[in-house]
């Protein structure tokens, strides 16, 4: 990896840590979630970097893939469990980053810290030869050792210039796959712990899409619009709110690349026994023998 591809990683992944301890500390009862999200992708744009995906709050049960639409009025609650997940690029260069935070209460500190654990104890081991499912049964071990479940069917990722998810898959439990760690890799590692049944399955959409083909369509507003969402965001998730602000008719012609095939709709991701969900995450590179961590 040469020093210019690790110099914009390293600064995606300051940036990105930045937003996510802004929109962390910005969590209280009352506050909107809307607030958080703009507050948060702003200040990735102010530091000169560019989001990578839209700030998802997920909150409780629901795991992953919520972030607020325009207009948004919904607003955090005393004792919600909220999971933070941020992301910021540089040149395509790729800081994903999570936290989770407990509003106004301390009834789930052991279900956060041992995400937090978990992820401590699984980037202490990763390097150059070390087989995936190690690592996930790190993560496994310790979150069961502390009473709770991993979710199984959630992993981390390796990460590629403009590809939010590329390479491996980094599992939350040991699931027998032995590719081994390579140097340079760019990895998110993610545990998610909950006290349920340690799966997530699909809910309502969450506003966040994703391009996944071209292909012609008769309604030329909507493939204008489709046109301006590559220009814009690529390969990379991105949401309604984004798209309004480009053109206020943007959740008509959403519907109608979705209805299309042209763009994917991310659903929410629930705990399937409606348990409490926690997450921790960092984006480390492979080098020198061990991880360096960016976020």
């Amino acid at each position: 990896m040469n020093e210019e591809i690790l110099s914009n990683l390293r600064k995606a992944g300051s940036i990105a840590r930045e937003a996510r301890d802004i929109g962390a500390e910005m969590i209280d009862e009352g506050v909107s979630l809307l607030e958080v999200a703009e507050e948060v992708e702003g200040h990735i744009i102010s530091r000169g970097a560019t989001p990578a995906f839209p700030c998802n709050l997920s909150i409780n049960e629901i795991a992953a893939h919520y972030t607020p639409i325009t207009g948004d009025r919904l607003k955090f609650k005393n004792g919600d469990l909220v999971k933070i997940d941020v992301g910021a690029h540089v040149d395509g260069w790729i800081g994903d980053t999570a936290v989770t935070v407990e509003v106004g209460t301390r009834n789930w500190t052991g279900l956060i810290d041992s995400a937090a654990r978990a992820l401590a104890v699984a980037i202490e081991i990763v390097s150059e030869g070390t087989p995936v499912n190690m690592i996930g049964g790190t993560i496994e071990r310790v979150v069961r050792s502390n009473g709770y479940s991993p979710v199984v069917n959630l992993t981390g990722h390796g990460m590629a210039q403009h590809n939010l998810h590329a390479g491996l898959t980094v599992p939350n439990c040991d699931d027998g796959v032995t590719t081994r760690v390579e140097q340079g890799m760019i990895l998110a590692i993610e545990p998610f712990v909950t006290d349920g049944g340690g799966e997530v399955q699909n809910s309502r959409p969450g506003n966040i899409y994703r391009v996944i083909r071209e292909r012609k369509i008769r309604d030329k507003a909507a493939a204008e619009h489709f046109q301006l969402i590559q220009e814009r965001f690529g390969g990379l998730p991105f949401c309604e709110r984004w798209c309004t602000a480009l053109d206020s008719n943007a959740p008509a012609y959403l519907r109608t690349l979705v209805r299309h095939g042209l763009i994917y709709s991310y659903p929410m991701l629930t705990e399937v026994c409606g348990g409490m969900v926690s997450q921790k995450e960092h984006t480390v590179v492979v080098r020198d023998g061990g991880a360096e961590v960016l976020t």
